[in-house]
């Protein structure tokens, strides 16, 4: 997997801003947060579309975190929950940026060799933690940011989706039911 231009420019950005930081994870909060809305030139943008660039923000913010030698666990949760608060605040669809980031957050920790299955976990739990704050179905959240992850994986291979699919069902965090309906109707 290659970075893309998006996904490599945040990286260098954000290594950039959290290098040196006196707290990291916060000044990683604070890059992703700055990236996903500059992205978007204004709220239309980002209330019209597919959101695609916010899995390339997530995938650059992990690829820095790793540069910088920040836990992955800490940074796919802050940085997916970051970019989800970005939207929600810009006027976009949580649920939409929710499965984005997840998918974003699980390339990016398999392309710097990090434990897909606990970027999983973290992806979610992220994407729930931000739902909640803003107001919004932290089901539906756990739904989307689930599937994402797991499509994010299939992507990969059919083992990394299978480890994906069982870290999920596993996570005491997750709500189970909504989760087992995702990998169930996922499975190939």
């Amino acid at each position: 997997m290659v970075l893309s231009k998006l996904a490599e420019d945040v990286s260098n950005t954000t290594v950039a801003t959290i290098k040196g930081a006196d707290d990291v994870l916060s000044a990683l909060r604070g890059a992703v947060k700055n990236q996903v809305t500059g992205t978007f030139k204004d709220v239309t943008d980002i209330a019209s579309s597919s959101l695609e660039g916010v899995a390339d923000v997530v995938h650059g913010g992990v690829a820095a975190a790793n540069k910088v030698g920040v836990s992955l666990t800490g940074a796919v949760k802050d940085t997916v929950a970051s970019a989800v608060l970005a939207v929600s605040e810009t006027g976009g669809n949580v649920m939409t940026a929710a499965s984005r980031a997840a998918r974003g957050a699980v390339l990016g920790v398999a392309e710097v060799g990090g434990d897909v299955a606990n970027a999983a976990i973290s992806a979610v739990e992220g994407a729930i933690e931000s739902a909640g704050s803003v107001g919004a179905s932290t089901m539906d959240a756990a739904r989307e940011a689930s599937l994402g992850a797991v499509k994010a994986a299939d992507e990969i291979s059919d083992e990394v989706g299978k480890t994906v699919r069982d870290a999920l069902l596993t996570a005491a965090s997750l709500p189970r039911d909504v989760v087992e309906k995702v990998v169930k109707g996922s499975e190939k």
